[in-house]
């Protein structure tokens, strides 16, 4: 759970609050539409690609770029909305349009991710193309794509007791779908290509190993490994048992990171979605198999009453612990959430209905301690249910646990939207066995479907070189290379807006038939 998923959450919700549909009064065409997403692709991969890679903005005459941080030239961003992400937008826009360059920018994108794959099969935040960056980690690959010979033959098992030494130079991550969704990238741009890129297939099969060769024998994750297994973790050391609550547990940060089995940060349900998007373009039954255990595990880590919710991680006894030392020992308005479309998923994709039970359960006790607004707070105390925030300490620095949100600080989102409304109706169509469209994990400026509105408006604020600048007070802002904070003349593009705003004119033009 890096910081620089503060930053991401912010920009999604200046979107959800900025952004006004705009009715036109004429509807664009499928035509214009084409030519707008093709244009907004060609702009992307001819100024901001690095290496084939991106980062989160840039200033409008790409003298500055930024991420979490300043990065180099040299280096790109996995985190979403980084290389991935904008790489699936490009990849929907090839779907969408059939326009080959499209497709190319693509396969630079999964290229890029490749090249930054660490010997362990996952990825870091971020990916280095100089000589020093590169240095630093352990790579699968050289810069221009050769093999690098993996001499390491890890023949110990997977487990958290091993990857707690955290080697730092092949050091990966499934915290905020970083693995994840390079994976998916990966996957789905070998797809595309039938399979007949080399690397591109190595680094997709490579990846999906090791995301099922991570998993415990309970069907979870850990959010970090540093090493590429030969075996899975041993039920010996991590028995299959049911969630249950500690008898006590520190209202102070351990300072330590004790999560064996995490769902933070929709960990969890985006290594599900991945497996089954594997399962879904590859038709092999063992990225279901490992999809199902993923829902298992969701079933056993469902907390008994009185609360039968999800915490946001779990130790090896399957009992709620601290994370972060804003992250405490809780129940988890977010990540229960998560879970339940997770299981829903899952439940649609398979036709197996026990998937449906522990939601109806947990929805029925959310809403008791449903916050006015119809709000879900992020945690509530074992036991009592009282709301969980945290402020920061004296003089600043470190947080305090508190029952009040008078004085919450601001690095983190306390309180969350409630979907139960959407997760009950969702539930009750796949019990009918009708079909559900899944919203998305995070917020958006259009809903799914997108509208003919939604498209007219993005067609408005597309610039005439197929960006959208942005120069208002709370987005027209970014640091330069001293890491002062300025705003760039011709505004800031994100990558963000691009990936968003793709996908929409793409999800649109595909609704509307595609390409004629």
């Amino acid at each position: 759970m890096s910081s620089s998923s503060f930053g991401i959450r912010h920009y999604f919700v200046i979107l959800a609050y900025s952004f006004v549909i705009t009715s036109l009064a004429t509807a664009a065409t499928p035509a214009e539409v084409t030519a707008a997403a093709i244009k907004a692709v060609a702009f992307y991969h001819s100024h901001a690609a690095a290496h084939g890679g991106y980062v989160y903005r840039y200033s409008a005459d790409f003298t500055f770029r930024e991420a979490e941080g300043i990065p180099g030239p040299d280096t790109i961003w996995i985190q979403p909305p980084g290389t991935p992400a904008v790489g699936m937008a490009m990849l929907d826009a090839y779907e969408a349009t059939k326009d080959e360059k499209c497709l190319a920018a693509a396969v630079e994108a999964a290229r890029c991710v490749s090249r930054t794959q660490l010997a362990s099969g996952g990825w870091d935040y971020s990916g280095h193309f100089d000589a020093k960056g590169r240095e630093s980690k352990n790579y699968c690959r050289k810069a221009d794509g050769t093999a690098i010979p993996r001499t390491q033959t890890a023949t110990r098992e997977a487990g958290w007791h091993n990857w707690r030494r955290q080697d730092k130079k092949n050091y990966a991550t499934y915290d905020d779908d970083v693995s994840q969704a390079a994976t998916r990238l990966l996957v789905r741009v070998d797809h595309a290509l039938g399979g007949k890129d080399a690397e591109i297939k190595d680094a997709a099969d490579f990846a999906l190993r090791t995301i099922m060769m991570t998993q415990y024998p309970a069907g979870g994750w850990s959010a970090n490994f540093d090493d590429a297994p030969t075996f899975p973790p041993p039920v010996e050391k991590y028995p299959i048992k049911p969630a249950n609550y500690p008898q006590d547990w520190p209202r102070k940060w351990p300072k330590d990171f004790s999560g064996c089995y995490v769902l933070n940060d929709n960990t969890h349900a985006t290594l599900m979605s991945t497996l089954l998007l594997a399962w879904q373009l590859r038709g092999d039954a063992q990225y279901l198999e490992a999809a199902k255990r993923g829902g298992d595990f969701l079933l056993l880590a469902q907390m008994p009453d009185p609360q039968p919710a999800w915490a946001q991680q779990y130790n090896a006894d399957m009992q709620p612990v601290w994370s972060r030392q804003f992250e405490p020992t809780a129940i988890s308005g977010r990540e229960s959430q998560a879970a339940m479309w997770a299981l829903l998923k899952l439940a649609a994709a398979t036709g197996d209905k026990k998937y449906l039970a522990p939601v109806a359960k947990a929805i029925t006790y959310l809403r008791t301690v449903l916050l006015p607004g119809n709000k879900l707070a992020r945690f509530y105390e074992l036991n009592t249910n009282k709301p969980l925030y945290f402020e920061r300490g004296p003089g600043g620095k470190g947080f305090e646990l508190t029952y009040s949100d008078k004085r919450a600080s601001s690095n983190y989102g306390w309180v969350w939207d409630s979907e139960l409304d959407a997760l009950q109706a969702a539930g009750s169509r796949i019990a009918r066995g009708e079909p559900v469209t899944f919203p998305r994990t995070e917020k958006e400026r259009w809903s799914s479907p997108p509208t003919d509105a939604d498209i007219a408006t993005i067609l408005k604020e597309q610039a005439p070189n197929g960006s959208w600048p942005v120069t208002d007070d709370e987005r027209g802002w970014m640091r330069d290379e001293s890491g002062k904070k300025t705003k760039p003349a011709g505004g800031v593009i994100y990558s963000l807006d691009f990936v968003q705003n793709v996908k929409a004119m793409s999800a649109w033009l595909k609704a509307k038939g595609g390409v004629k």
